[in-house]
């Protein structure tokens, strides 16, 4: 048996009438009746009364019935949930980002534009990230730099100057800004080598010949701002991911542009999904993604 003939018998049934049933399959009525002859001569059964141009189901036509209506019930859900999905009224989109501060506002704007869709969001380093995406466990990553790979397509999304925070009881605290030669033999609290913000700063510290004393490497921003409280040392960081409170105090950086930046990467291959163009379209729909310059 075809489903087909199951669907012609269940048109039938619910229509009361060959003629309808073609109407509603939008086929034609000889088709419904070669379908449904061919199930009671398969079988050698009778499924339906027939009585002129009116049908009624038999005994057996009627238990047939209850078996086909669930199936052409879950065949609808099927369909309405396909729909949904392709009009982005439903689904699930999976965000690995390096931290919670980059991808944030990107969750609003597409909450906002996509309020159906499921987010989920998990955090690791770039390399966690990149695994996900390649093994399918995410379908956008969020990364602080570009990815040489030709794998992956990318988006700059946004850019984040780095700034320095401070003990309220430091001389930096009654500062708006200062200016790298002012941390020469400073005591501060730096993120670990590899770090996106400690390469930026390193950077602009080389280029300055400054030197300061780095009396701590610390992974975790909680426990270097905790360190900074406790008048350890000065740090620097990245603005978005600054936190104010009591006892801390920002100062920028005035003679130096040192940024940390947030991209939008996904794996090339899956670039034209619609749920994964909608979430690129969504954050600049003005600058279309490009692979990563080698």
């Amino acid at each position: 048996m075809r489903l087909t003939q199951l669907r012609s018998f269940y048109a039938v049934a619910r229509m009361g009438s060959f003629t309808k049933a073609a109407e509603h399959l939008h086929v034609s009525q000889p088709t419904i009746t070669t379908q449904v002859k061919f199930l009671e001569e398969r079988y050698n059964v009778e499924l339906f009364h027939r009585r002129g141009r009116s049908v009624t189901l038999t005994e057996l036509g009627e238990q047939l019935m209850q078996l086909a209506q669930p199936i052409f019930s879950l065949e609808s859900d099927a369909v309405s949930l396909l729909d949904d999905a392709g009009e982005l009224r439903s689904g699930h989109l999976r965000v690995a980002a390096v931290g919670p501060y980059h991808v944030t506002k990107m969750l609003v704007n597409f909450n906002q534009q996509f309020p159906g869709i499921k987010v989920s969001v998990s955090t690791g380093n770039s390399q966690d990230v990149l695994d996900r995406l390649l093994d399918y466990r995410a379908d956008v990553g969020v990364l602080a730099q570009l990815v040489k790979d030709d794998r992956f397509v990318s988006m700059p999304f946004s850019r984040h100057p780095v700034v320095i925070f401070t003990p309220s009881s430091h001389r930096f605290a009654r500062r708006r800004s200062i200016r790298m030669a002012e941390l020469q033999g400073e005591r501060m609290i730096l993120r670990e080598q590899g770090s996106t913000t400690r390469k930026a700063f390193d950077l602009a510290l080389d280029k300055a010949r400054v030197k300061p004393e780095v009396v701590m490497e610390i992974a975790s921003r909680e426990v270097i701002r905790e360190a900074v409280i406790q008048c350890i040392g000065i740090a620097a960081v990245s603005g978005v991911e600054y936190v104010p409170g009591p006892g801390l105090h920002m100062v920028q950086i005035s003679d130096a542009e040192i940024y940390t930046y947030a991209h939008v990467v996904c794996l090339a291959e899956r670039r034209e999904m619609r749920m994964v163009r909608a979430f690129f379209d969504v954050l600049q729909p003005d600058a279309p993604a490009r692979r990563p310059a080698r």
